[in-house]
Order: structure tokens, then C-alpha cells, then sequence
């Protein structure tokens, strides 16, 4: 049996990635909600003219919380086919796993603040 060809090997990582993305978007919850606030973040973002030292800060954020959603997800998912009944160490590790995202959550929204608050001062201000 042949190897695939490069294109074709770069074509199906491509897809096994996409069907990554559709997985962790169809099983959870939270990740609309990440999805929700990512675009109430660009949409202030092209409204106060952020800089782009910011937009690469608001972007970097955002991706981080992705990113550790979609490890959250993977942990949890290979978690519970490991050990599919109560473990005191698997529940740790799913623990682990979403304080991850929180933390993530948090710094997104500290950054979040630290540039949008002088924008909502400043619009604040002038429009009221």
C-alpha cells in the first residue's frame, strides 16, 4: 500500500482538524458562549478604533480561551473513555482540565477591561 501523497496527507490533517473544531462546537455549551463574547469583543473593538497592539492582544486572548476549551474538551472526552466509572483522579483531572479555561476566562476578561475601559470613559464622556 502507497503512502498518501504530501497534498493529500496536508488535506486530510486539514480535515481531521475541522472535525475537531465541528465536534467540540456540537458537544459544548460553553464554547457558544465563548463564541458569543469573542464577537461582542471584535465588534467593540472595530467600534472604539482599538490599536493594533490591542487587536493583537483582544485576538490572542480570544484564542487562548478557544484553545483551552478545546483541551478541556479533549481531556474530558479521553477521560471519561478511560475510566468510565467514578474516579476520585479522573474527576481531578476533569477539575483540572476547566480551571484551565477559567483562568484562561479570567486573564481575556482582565485584558479585556484593561483596554476597554478608557474607550468607554472616553465614550462616556463625550456622549453624555
Amino acid at each position: 500500500m502507497s503512502r498518501p501523497s504530501f497534498i493529500k496527507s496536508r488535506y486530510n490533517s486539514f480535515r481531521f482538524a475541522f472535525n475537531g473544531l465541528a465536534a467540540v462546537f456540537r458537544s459544548e455549551p460553553n464554547m457558544h458562549l465563548h463564541v458569543l463574547a469573542s464577537i461582542v469583543v471584535l465588534v467593540m473593538a472595530y467600534r472604539f478604533e482599538v490599536t493594533r497592539v490591542e487587536w493583537c492582544l483582544l485576538i490572542l486572548c480570544i484564542g487562548m480561551v478557544w484553545v483551552a476549551e478545546i483541551f478541556n474538551t479533549s481531556i474530558e472526552t479521553l477521560t471519561d473513555l478511560v475510566s468510565p466509572e467514578h474516579n476520585i483522579l479522573a474527576g481531578k483531572t476533569k477539575d483540572l482540565a476547566a480551571g484551565a479555561v477559567l483562568m484562561a476566562a479570567i486573564t481575556a476578561v482582565a485584558v479585556g477591561l484593561f483596554i476597554f475601559i478608557p474607550y468607554w470613559a472616553e465614550y462616556v464622556k463625550t456622549e453624555l
